[in-house]
């Protein structure tokens, strides 16, 4: 066997650990040759970005006709909302709790801290109305996700309503899904090498000084990490989707590992979808509609560290938290993770919209966000494996509702261990 059989021959997620540890160690040891391979983790993004606008489209589009009855489409949305919701809730939760227990922001020295103006935060009014693209060649050119999927979901329901006239175009869009499909296992085989480079120049930019200047906050972000995987995510994937955890967490190391090197949810997406369809065996209409989705609303890890960082921000400030002011935070965070951009950092850009709800001037925003930012890299690596691991929860449990929705006017489904629905 040569060596390119060889490497091929090992399965993908340890070539990609090979690659972290190796990159690892490249920052801390070798911080100088980071440079020489950034390019290779800036092509390896470039790659993962190239794909994210025309999957979503088209899988979300080839997803909804595939679905055929608009009823069936509307419980499959109506549920993934509200699962997404209830997730990002309780995210935001864990990450006021832990900031309240911990106190990471006591004592911080924000004086020296260079501020970093965010602008003015976008209105919830503003959000929902720019659902609704005016150009959807600039939404697609800007990338601007829920308006995409807004007009993918209404071109798909378009295709449904044409009857016969539709049919060529669902088979356009079914073909174009398989070939993207297909596009992203190669893109895939390039991961080890861009995680490679993306972590030792994390890493050379860092150190070890994330652990050791802001290492309250670190802690905070990895315990809210576990506690929304253990406390949540766990609990619906066995009780809700019926699936083996062993068997998810296996097939999930890939779009997590990824997320991780990423930092961007959008990036995982591609993987994600493989995964779904291959190793979870979901129908492929279900993830084709529900992980796009996830992708631009599901950020669990952005939630949790929006909670948290909301706390820090006041600890530091020496701003006092009462109930009133934990609530309306609680809201705040909730509703600005749906709406945050699926991209690395993003979330440090919603801060502004929950302090300013609670009597923070933007100035003081921007002195928070000027002590953070800096190490921010690492933090978002971290807490983008929630927002992954809560994609592929809500899709399974979703696949598993369709499943017994279904059986309900056909014969008994497969006993619950048993795959949702083969993929084709």
């Amino acid at each position: 066997m040569g060596p390119a059989r060889r490497w091929f021959a090992i399965p993908l997620w340890q070539r990609v650990v090979g690659g972290l540890v190796l990159g690892v160690a490249i920052g801390l040891f070798w911080p100088m040759a980071a440079p020489w391979i950034a390019f290779i983790g800036e092509l390896f993004v470039r790659l993962i970005r190239m794909l994210v606008v025309p999957i979503v489209f088209v899988s979300i589009a080839s997803g909804v006709t595939a679905l055929g009855d608009p009823r069936r489409l509307g419980a499959v949305g109506g549920r993934t909302v509200l699962l997404f919701a209830a997730t990002t809730a309780c995210a935001v939760s864990i990450g006021m709790a832990l900031g309240l227990i911990i106190d990471p922001g006591g004592g911080a020295a924000l004086g020296g801290a260079a501020p970093h103006a965010l602008g003015e935060a976008k209105s919830v009014h503003d959000q929902l109305i720019g659902i609704v693209p005016v150009n959807i060649v600039a939404a697609l050119v800007e990338g601007d996700m829920l308006a995409i999927i807004f007009f993918a979901m209404l071109f798909g329901f378009g295709v449904i309503l044409a009857g016969e006239d539709g049919r060529p175009m669902a088979g356009v869009l079914d073909s174009a899904s398989r070939v993207l499909f297909h596009l992203v296992r190669i893109v895939m085989e390039v991961t080890p090498f861009g995680v490679l480079a993306l972590i030792a120049q994390a890493v050379a930019d860092n150190g070890i000084a994330v652990f050791t200047n802001i290492g309250w906050l670190a802690l905070c972000v990895v315990l809210g990490v576990a506690a929304q995987i253990l406390m949540v995510h766990l609990p619906l994937i066995r009780l809700a989707a019926r699936l083996s955890i062993r068997r998810f967490f296996r097939a999930a190391v890939d779009p997590l590992l990824v997320a991780f090197s990423t930092a961007s949810s959008a990036a995982t997406l591609p993987v994600a979808l493989r995964v779904a369809q291959e190793d979870l065996a979901i129908e492929p209409a279900v993830a084709s509609t529900v992980l796009p989705i996830g992708a631009s609303i599901g950020k669990d890890g952005t939630a949790m560290y929006v909670g948290l960082l909301s706390v820090f921000s006041l600890q530091a400030l020496g701003v006092r938290a009462d109930g009133t002011m934990l609530a309306i935070m609680l809201l705040t965070g909730s509703l600005a993770a749906f709406g945050t951009a699926p991209i690395p950092s993003a979330s440090l850009f919603m801060l502004a919209a929950v302090l300013s709800a609670v009597g923070v001037a933007p100035e003081q925003t921007a002195l928070v966000v000027g002590f953070v930012l800096p190490f921010d890299r690492l933090l978002d690596m971290t807490r983008t494996v929630a927002s992954a691991s809560a994609n592929l929860t809500v899709t399974a449990v979703v696949a598993r509702q369709e499943r017994k929705a279904l059986a309900g006017s056909s014969p008994p489904a497969p006993a619950s261990d048993a795959p949702i629905n083969p993929a084709t």
